[in-house]
């Protein structure tokens, strides 16, 4: 069977390529205006006790919004475009495209800011304050266009679940939930390697507010993404995260087949967390081993590691196969 189109294609190319593309040449555009009063050479690299490498305008310039921003936002243009079937799928991808743009730039603006009219570079300013801001003002970005970015329309199954999917036998009057939480391993590793990155930020650039920046950043996804509550009830599948976001729902008219399979996390989704495989199977994959992966309408699956999945799988299957009877 044909898959469908991806969906909202004009919205992900806004969000990935010509916001992203906006910021770049808006901070390139001021570059060139105010070349004129910084010092030749400039500061490119800041160290533990200031600036501490001078080279020219053009590599400044070069290496955020020739070599990082655009690569960024063509990769996650391509996702959104490609296998962007899940609306969550494209407001990952509009976010960290237009989040990492609204960095890169306002790092770019703060670098050559903190240099304007000095007499040398050796004498240019700090750019902790600065860095801390560009951090807060990605992640602000991100989180405006993965919010912007449309949802999916409601597409109900028109056939009926699989005859030989499995299902749990309720009675017609009997009533069931299934939940279970499921945690990410190796968390304390993790910790560990986040503060590390924390305290070597505020070493090098000699200031607690980038580095309190960069630990807001780093926390909310650790706290938001490696731990999830899943339930199955007359409403469908639900996965929700510690702190309410992200949230996946995918309602019983939706639901084609429910099953349960074993995944292996690096070699299907190139990693563990939420992720998304090459064929745009969304997945909460938090571990290797037991999954329940749902098959929905619209060319859509999701994938969710979780203890007990062939139970979860068969009130799915039963639940949903309700709503389609007369």
């Amino acid at each position: 069977m044909t898959r469908p189109a991806v969906p909202h294609r004009g919205t992900s190319a806004l969000w990935t390529l010509l916001v992203p593309a906006a910021l770049g040449l808006g901070a390139l555009a001021w570059a060139l205006s105010v070349r004129g009063r910084l010092p030749e050479p400039l500061a490119v690299h800041w160290g533990t006790s200031g600036p501490d490498r001078a080279g020219d305008l053009t590599e400044a310039l070069l290496v955020p919004l020739g070599l990082v921003l655009p690569p960024v936002a063509v990769l996650m243009s391509l996702v959104a475009m490609l296998v962007g079937h899940a609306a969550l799928t494209r407001r990952v991808a509009a976010g960290v495209a237009t989040g990492t743009a609204g960095m890169v730039a306002a790092v770019t603006v703060t670098t050559l800011a903190v240099q304007l009219d000095v007499p040398s570079w050796q004498q240019a300013g700090d750019v902790g304050t600065g860095l801390a801001v560009s951090f807060l003002l990605g992640a602000a970005l991100g989180v405006l266009a993965a919010r912007l970015s449309p949802g999916d329309a409601p597409q109900p199954a028109t056939g009926a679940v699989p005859a030989d999917a499995p299902r749990l036998g309720l009675g017609t009057e009997e009533a069931a939930v299934w939940t279970r939480t499921v945690r990410q391993a190796g968390l304390v590793p993790l910790g560990l390697l986040l503060a590390a990155s924390v305290t070597l930020l505020a070493v090098l650039t000699r200031s607690v507010l980038p580095a309190l920046a960069l630990a807001a950043l780093l926390a909310a996804p650790l706290l938001t993404l490696t731990s999830w509550r899943v339930t199955v009830d007359r409403s469908g599948i639900a996965v929700v995260s510690t702190l309410g976001r992200p949230r996946i729902h995918v309602p019983l008219e939706e639901v084609e087949e429910a099953t349960a399979r074993e995944v292996d996390p690096l070699r299907e989704f190139g990693g563990w967390g939420l992720r998304t495989a090459v064929d745009g199977t969304v997945g909460v994959v938090l571990r290797r081993g037991g999954a329940l992966e749902v098959r929905r309408t619209g060319g859509r699956r999701l994938v969710v590691t979780v203890d007990d999945a062939a139970t979860a799988c068969a009130l799915l299957n039963e639940l949903a196969d309700r709503t389609r009877r007369p």
